[in-house]
């Protein structure tokens, strides 16, 4: 089967490169201070090798993004079973079958690119036929807006977020250690054994997750710290400041070395600062060798294992309820 590879450019140069199958991104070019584009993110050279994708490089994750306990959840009364793929626990929902390895309709108009799939009842493991829009469009302010739409005909899950790892040197090979992050949240989740949370929200102030000011990733990402080598570095979900449901910064990352700067900005709650801890070594685009800490991932999403939490919001969505979130990743230079 041939898949397609659909570019977006704007009038600054910038390009992003994102493919029907699994409605992945493959390619982000954005100017460093002297306005030389680079690609800023991991990824494969063909469509084709998205297939397996085993750190789910630029994956449109779905139907829920992250972990939940046991693999298995109750809605009204119901008990769900999902695919046990992350020791006794469900990540990402499926790694063979979920939304980044199906293949989506689409269609471009100029900047955008809007890909639909209908993901069938029990799919997953998840009540109710899904019909999903996701929509790229790259904006002359150098932001890349992804679009999530999505109807059930169920009560349902609904968590899906973008997994594009950044190293915004540009030097795929390079460390992200350096990079600098400044997250716009108070609180983090700490987590169990299996990066399961305990269900706390606990503020980050005078902790090694205090990102409330820029802080260097490589700065404690090593301490003997136990919530960081329970899950080999930073692997943690954050909650925004912003809990209105309005659109908002979330996150921003700066690398001095080429003075690429990254914003990010959402309307969901929460945020997953992933360091990369996990990479398994493989060679990626142009024959260039991935290894672990090599980039990083911002993921916008409600809170891991919300449905199985009573603290947290959840991502449960009626029938016939719209599923409506954006998440914006706006390049600069400093």
């Amino acid at each position: 089967m041939e898949y397609k590879v659909f570019e977006l450019k704007n009038k600054n140069g910038m390009k992003v490169k994102v493919t029907d199958l699994g409605a992945n991104v493959m390619e982000i070019w954005a100017p460093d201070r002297d306005g030389n584009l680079q690609d800023v993110v991991m990824g494969f050279d063909t469509p084709e090798e998205y297939k397996v994708n085993s750190c789910f490089f630029g994956a449109c994750i779905g139907r829920m993004a992250n972990r939940i306990n046991d693999a298995k959840f109750t809605l009204d009364g119901k008990e769900y079973s999902l695919p046990v793929n992350d020791g006794k626990n469900n990540l990402h929902t499926d790694a063979d079958k979920g939304f980044h390895k199906m293949l989506w309709q689409s269609r471009q108009d100029g900047n955008s690119v809007e890909f639909s799939f209908t993901s069938p009842d029990g799919d997953g493991g998840f009540p109710g036929k899904l019909d999903m829009k996701v929509t790229y469009t790259l904006t002359d302010e150098n932001g890349l807006i992804i679009h999530y739409e999505g109807v059930s005909d169920k009560k349902t899950l609904i968590n899906c977020t973008n997994h594009s790892y950044f190293n915004l040197s540009g030097d795929l090979t390079s460390s992200i250690h350096d990079h600098e992050l400044k997250l716009y949240s108070h609180q983090y989740t700490p987590v169990v054994a299996g990066a399961i949370p305990t269900g706390e929200i606990t503020k980050v102030e005078g902790t090694v997750f205090d990102f409330t000011d820029f802080r260097e990733v490589g700065k404690s990402i090593d301490d003997k710290e136990e919530q960081l080598t329970l899950v080999q570095g930073y692997d943690h979900n954050f909650v925004l400041d912003n809990l209105t449901g309005t659109y908002a910064k979330a996150a921003e990352v700066k690398c001095a070395r080429s003075g690429r700067k990254m914003e990010v900005y959402t309307d969901l709650p929460c945020i997953q600062f992933y360091a990369g801890n996990c990479i398994s070594p493989q060679t990626g685009k142009g024959g260039v060798k991935y290894d672990k800490r090599q980039a990083l991932c911002l993921e916008t999403q409600y809170a891991p294992d919300a449905i199985n939490q009573p603290g947290f919001e959840k991502p449960i969505f009626d029938a016939g309820q719209k599923y409506d979130t954006k998440t914006e990743y706006r390049f600069s230079t400093f």
